[in-house]
């Protein structure tokens, strides 16, 4: 059958490519880079096993900018634009996922768009009545930044947001090409869909926040941190995972989700999440105050990516240090190997990892790399597994 994509991140991507395999994938992007890149075989994101399968497997897939290409004749339209949570609105700016929906709705044709990007809980129902339409689902994703068609290939679970025929039909195709054939498949309503998304990715940020709240006592009365969490870990009951400390969590999904889980809560009794949300904001003020109690002159952040192997450093935990130091009056320099201007933000940019050694006093690092073993001694990292 024919699926067309719309949106091309880390979603949008692995998707088209897993399903391109056994049927026609459209991919529609926006952005004429991104397009001719995919048409080249030339992955535009970071992403292992989305190289691999361009390089070495035969894909049924095209990149397109136009939406009735796209659109025409798909059985489904999956849409996987981003919803950038708005602070000011205190909600998902969700106005690309409507434009498709506008989009599908002015061609009138036969599908099913399937919704895979961040919503809020309520969304299919709202956007139903106020369009006027059914032919539309939620199905949500747990993917990791550079893992991307890797959890699509070994997926935890599939979630499809409806009871029906078409619902069974779509989680068969993710089914059929995943690498797992033990997935265990759960349908829902869409509304509980959309509310298992946010509460997954708020656990994690939970779990993340615990780890680093964890750390921040131990690093305040000089106490082995790694001792505390390896005891703590043995629990099998709480396990060896996801118990690395950083700066705080960032990335695509994990702040924009909290605070959009947060907003729904606006009824609703809570301390918990609210928490959550916060508690990034204190692992940030502590972090900075650590750094500023070393007097450096000139700070060197290695990498303005969130985690290893990855080029994305949309709402990296680093920013909220950067800004919190460069309030605080400290000249900064950053090693970024994927940003090829002298400039980010008015910070300027060193390209020579040996010349940005030997200008920093303290070099700061999310994630440890060999490569700055030399300079150890000036590294302040939290990482303690080297690993995320």
């Amino acid at each position: 059958m024919k699926i067309a994509v719309a949106g091309t991140g880390y979603v949008g991507l692995s998707l088209a490519t897993l399903l391109s395999q056994r049927h026609e994938v459209v991919a529609l992007d926006v952005i004429e880079e991104k397009v001719n890149m995919i048409n080249n075989r030339i992955s535009p994101i970071k992403d292992e096993y989305i190289e691999k399968y361009f390089k070495e497997k035969r894909l049924n897939l095209k990149a397109t900018l136009d939406y009735k290409e796209a659109f025409e004749g798909a059985k489904f339209i999956i849409i996987s634009t981003p919803t950038n949570y708005d602070d000011e609105l205190n909600f998902f700016d969700t106005s690309s996922v409507e434009d498709i929906i506008e989009k599908v709705k002015s061609m009138k044709i036969d599908t099913t768009m399937v919704v895979k990007s961040t919503i809020p809980v309520g969304f299919i129902e709202d956007v139903k009545k106020r369009y006027n339409i059914d032919n539309i689902m939620f199905s949500p994703e747990f993917l990791r930044e550079g893992k991307a068609l890797y959890d699509n290939l070994y997926p935890s679970r599939i979630i499809v947001g409806e009871k029906s025929e078409r619902a069974e039909e779509f989680a068969n195709l993710l089914k059929e090409a995943s690498l797992n054939k033990d997935v265990p498949v759960k349908y829902m309503n869409s509304t509980e869909a959309e509310a298992v998304k946010l509460f997954a990715n708020t656990y994690l940020a939970l779990r993340v926040s615990y780890f680093n709240e964890l750390d921040t006592y131990a690093e305040t009365y000089n106490l082995n941190t790694q001792d505390i969490i390896d005891g703590v870990c043995l629990d099998p009951r709480i396990g060896n995972h996801y118990n690395n400390p950083s700066f705080g969590y960032g990335g695509y999904c994990l702040p924009k989700d909290t605070k959009q889980l947060l907003a729904n809560y606006d009824k609703v009794p809570q301390n918990l999440i609210g928490a959550i949300v916060k508690s990034n904001d204190t692992r940030k003020d502590h972090i900075a105050n650590e750094i500023l109690n070393r007097n450096p002159k000139v700070v060197g952040v290695y990498r303005l990516t969130m985690k290893s192997n990855s080029d994305n450093f949309r709402a990296s935990a680093i920013f909220g240090i950067i800004s919190r130091l460069k309030e605080n009056g400290i000249h900064i320099v950053i090693y970024e190997p994927t940003i090829n201007e002298n400039t980010y933000e008015g910070i300027e940019i060193i390209h020579d990892l040996e010349l940005f050694k030997d200008i920093s006093d303290l070099i700061i690092v999310n994630r440890y790399e060999k490569e700055l073993d030399s300079a150890k001694k000036k590294v302040y990292t939290r990482d303690l597994y080297s690993r995320d």
